[in-house]
């Protein structure tokens, strides 16, 4: 049977989705299921990774089942996922031993704290391209296996696994005959040395992570696994796999040194291909490995924005002030500016370049003039500003100004807050016709390792430009990033 479509599993940090490309890129059918969220305590965030799992299949059969398609017109499968979560689970069983632990969970700070003191900062840079931070895997895999007793027991005989989502997914796909992941993941890990493209044994040693648990790390793109066959009733390769901020990366099509994308989804992730180039940091922004095609690396630079779209939810879940996401735009547009207000949107603490852990999101300027358009309006400029403050130190990095900044995820479809960016940036913000680029960067790994695109030429005439935002010249930029810089240093100094 002819092969027609890609199948893209997109691991989120709020949903599972599963969404079929056909051979000219567009999305032919999407499913999506969103799951849980669970805040044991302050700073705390954890999923159930068998929701994961249940809302991950449902998706992807019904998108099989409302496209009407025969599952032996899939040529092959890619999986993209939320990085840094960890999950452990019993390889006998099958059962996580614990909830995931999300990236944005600060439990470990205190231990990344002592990292610190010990001045083990510089090493675990030079070896993995990060900073110190509860963010990466590496202590939250360290935080599980010393809180659970009876684990110890099962770490000697060799019976527990680690795997961030895509290692779960792919394990549960397979019946679990394959431990793997891809070095896009595996170097958020703070475990896997970028350079030498391996688990490094310094640095397992020095947060006492047991080697056997880590999954095999193969190409982001090659036919690593197949899918059993009792799924969907035919074998399937999986041929794609990548973190999701590479995965934009690739779907984008920023696969030229220099090229640069900014992700607007649960948190804001801002990253350049740096190609072969490992290019370590001087301004607290991540090295990390991009991609590795036919065993060649592809380096990135990377800055992270732990709270983006999670802020609007908030402003619905939480304050209550819209019903739903998309309302925020027109609630902001209410009112002509912020009315004076600064919002810091650091509900998660603050990633780069801060890297301030215990730093509480603030609302400045708050008056009885004060509506909730305000509100609305400073949440948006919050995620323009934060996205600004990593732009800026990767151009210090890069020693280049960026002229275009390639925009995608959820939140790219808000048009005032892509406009603000640009004004902010002053700087032109371009969006794609898909916006749904992180699913169909692993989708152009899966097919690209099978064949279903010929080269990398082939699919780039396929990536279309939908609008460009472009500085308005009556903005009051300097005003907003003044007063922005002035009360996110009076915060950070409150906090020490």
């Amino acid at each position: 049977m002819e092969k027609k479509y890609v199948l893209s599993i997109d691991a989120g940090t709020t949903s599972s989705r599963a969404i079929l490309f056909n051979k000219n890129a567009e999305v032919v059918e999407i499913a999506q299921y969103e799951f849980n969220q669970f805040f044991p305590k302050e700073g705390w965030v954890e999923h159930d990774p068998v929701e994961i799992w249940n809302t991950q299949i449902k998706a992807i059969k019904d998108v099989i089942n409302n496209s009407k398609i025969d599952p032996n017109e899939i040529d092959s499968i890619g999986i993209t996922n939320q990085r840094e979560t960890t999950i452990i689970w019993n390889k006998e069983t099958g059962k996580p031993v614990y909830n995931a632990i999300v990236w944005q969970d600060r439990r470990t700070a205190n231990f990344c704290d002592e990292l610190i003191d010990k001045n083990m900062g510089s090493l675990i840079q030079q070896k993995t391209g990060l900073v110190i931070d509860a963010y990466f895997s590496g202590t939250k895999i360290k935080w599980i296996l010393e809180n659970n007793n009876d684990l110890i027991e099962l770490v000697r005989d060799n019976k527990l696994l680690f795997g961030t989502v895509d290692t779960w997914l792919i394990w549960k796909l397979t019946n679990g005959k394959y431990h793997i992941t891809d070095p896009s993941n595996a170097s958020r890990t703070m475990l896997y040395n970028i350079k030498e493209d391996k688990w490094d044994e310094d640095l397992l040693k020095l947060i006492n992570i047991p080697e056997k648990i880590l999954p095999n790390v193969v190409d982001s793109s090659s036919v690593s696994a197949n899918l059993d066959k009792e799924i969907l009733g035919v074998e399937i390769p999986i041929s794609g796999i990548a973190g999701d901020q590479q995965a934009a990366l690739f779907g984008q099509l920023c696969i030229n040194k220099g090229d640069i994308k900014n992700t607007y989804g649960t948190g804001c992730f801002c990253m350049m291909n740096t190609g072969e180039s490992f290019v370590m940091s001087k301004n607290k922004m991540l090295s990390t490995i991009a991609w590795r095609i036919n065993g060649k690396l592809t380096y990135a630079l990377e800055g992270s924005v732990f709270v983006a779209g999670a802020l609007i939810q908030w402003l619905r879940d939480k304050l209550g002030i819209i019903k739903s996401s998309p309302e925020v735009e027109e609630l902001a547009k209410t009112v002509g500016d912020n009315g004076g207000l600064t919002f810091v949107p650091a509900l998660s603490g603050l990633a780069a370049p801060y890297w301030d852990p215990y730093v509480q999101g603030t609302i400045f300027g708050i008056t009885r003039g004060t509506e909730n358009g305000h509100i609305a309006r400073a949440a948006l400029e919050s995620i323009a500003l934060r996205t600004r403050d990593i732009v800026i130190e990767m151009e210090k990095d890069a020693g280049i100004k960026f002229t275009d900044l390639k925009v995608d995820g959820g939140a790219s479809n808000n048009n005032l807050l892509m406009q603000i960016q640009a004004n902010l940036l002053s700087t032109n913000v371009v969006r794609p016709k898909t916006t749904e680029t992180t699913a169909l960067g692993v989708a152009f790994l899966a097919g690209l390792a099978t064949g279903f695109w010929n080269d990398i030429s082939s699919i780039e005439k396929l990536w279309t430009q939908d609008m460009s935002f472009k500085p308005e010249k009556d903005f009051k930029t300097k005003v907003i990033i003044d007063l922005w810089q002035k009360r996110i240093n009076r915060l950070l100094k409150l906090n020490e």
